[in-house]
């Protein structure tokens, strides 16, 4: 490229290809600029505050730390790492081509669901959920499910709207996306796990209201959720250690030294940080391993405890930016399906976060969800990176002026 100069009648010309591709990178039209800056810099930060969080709760942990202090931190970031490279694939191929395989992903997940109740599954805190790969990993599918039900009832639900055959998906069109949705809720249930059912019952929620089924549907679910899960509850279905978190929830005097430790000392370490905290690394219940599971479900007691009232408020206004944002990219996306997939991930994205706080503070049933963007995890980093790159591609199909 040229570019010129005047000085009088002389111009000065040269070439500057690097101006070119800049122009280009920064083009009105260009992706850079449909990008949304502002979540993606809200998630980076929670996922660098969440680095140091786990570096802090698991540092001085050398039993489980195979003897190395920054054993935990070193796959945190190795799996932040990863995670943001399936952010950025999934931006590359993007959420409309991905249409098209949505049938084969969905296939995946499900016989990775189904590879969990064989002899590959492996149980962690009670929970039958992990298939163990060796040399250390592990993956868990029911985070991969989140995003497969998503995307399949997204796929159903806005066909016909999309295509224009339909104002608002008819009752036929609902009973086909639930369809999706119910075969791996009841493969999970049958681990058991309890978080991930709620997680995706919320998903399923968020996902009708945004499509525009009638609401009946939403209602009539609700309904038979609650009486489902009575019938669970007389008949006797759950496990010993979830009926005992249910019980420590509705009684937090219940054994404070059983089934009621880990909330009781969850309240202690973020009540004892006061308003600006003890201070990273310094933190006394953290230091001496008093809150089991710190690094993953409890990953905001450390926040509590070390960084105090001002630390906890900083990492939830950064959650509620991310979904401030995300809610702008579901009204402003160009079709129903987009606004479906976003919608879906709002779902997602804010029912995990208030459940997994709310379990540290006492006011939600302990149910082993990890904090978005923050706990330590593989698999649970990973969907959330993903669905992370679901919103970036939804928004860059908006038009620029919205």
């Amino acid at each position: 490229m040229t570019s010129g100069t005047g000085f009088g009648d002389f111009t000065v010309r040269r070439f500057s290809p690097e101006r070119g591709t800049l122009s280009k990178l920064l083009a009105r039209d260009s992706a850079v600029r449909r990008m949304d800056w502002v979540m993606l810099a809200a998630a980076l930060a929670l996922s660098g505050v969440g680095s140091l969080l786990v570096w802090s709760a698991t540092r001085g942990r050398t039993s489980i730390n195979h003897g190395d202090p920054q054993y935990f931190l070193i796959r945190h970031l190795m799996n932040m790492a990863i995670g943001i490279g399936l952010c950025v694939g999934t931006i590359v191929l993007g959420h409309r081509r991905m249409r098209g395989i949505i049938p084969i992903l969905y296939g995946i997940v499900i016989v990775m669901l189904l590879a969990v109740l064989s002899p590959l599954g492996s149980t962690v805190n009670g929970a039958h959920s992990w298939i163990v790969l060796g040399g250390g990993f592990s993956l868990q599918p029911s985070e991969f499910a989140k995003i497969a039900i998503v995307l399949s009832m997204a796929m159903v639900l806005s066909a016909k709207v999309d295509a224009g055959d339909q104002l608002n998906p008819d009752h036929r069109t609902v009973l086909q996306a639930l369809g999706f949705a119910v075969l791996p809720m009841c493969i999970i249930l049958l681990m058991p796990d309890l978080g991930s059912t709620m997680v995706l019952v919320v998903i399923v929620l968020g996902v009708l209201l945004s499509s525009g089924a009638s609401k009946r549907w939403v209602f009539g679910l609700i309904g038979a959720g609650t009486a489902g899960a009575l019938a669970v509850w007389k008949l006797d279905l759950l496990n010993k250690y979830q009926i005992d978190r249910f019980a420590a929830f509705a009684n937090p005097a219940l054994d404070p030294s059983g089934v009621g430790y880990n909330t009781a000392q969850a309240r202690i370490a973020i009540g004892s940080g006061g308003l600006l905290g003890e201070g990273l690394f310094h933190g006394s219940q953290t230091t001496g391993q008093f809150v089991p599971e710190q690094q993953t479900d409890f990953v905001f007691t450390v926040a509590g405890e070390e960084l105090g009232f001002v630390g906890s408020i900083a990492i939830i206004l950064l959650i509620g930016v991310i979904l401030w944002r995300a809610c702008r990219v579901a009204r402003q996306a160009t079709d129903l399906y987009g606004t479906i997939i976003a919608a879906g991930v709002v779902a997602w994205f804010s029912f995990q976060s208030f459940e997994n706080i709310g379990m540290t503070l006492g006011i939600m049933p302990v149910a082993g969800i990890p904090l978005p963007f923050v706990s330590y995890g593989g698999s649970s980093m990973f969907a959330i990176w993903i669905g992370l790159g679901l919103l970036q591609s939804v928004r860059m199909q908006r038009p620029m002026s919205a």
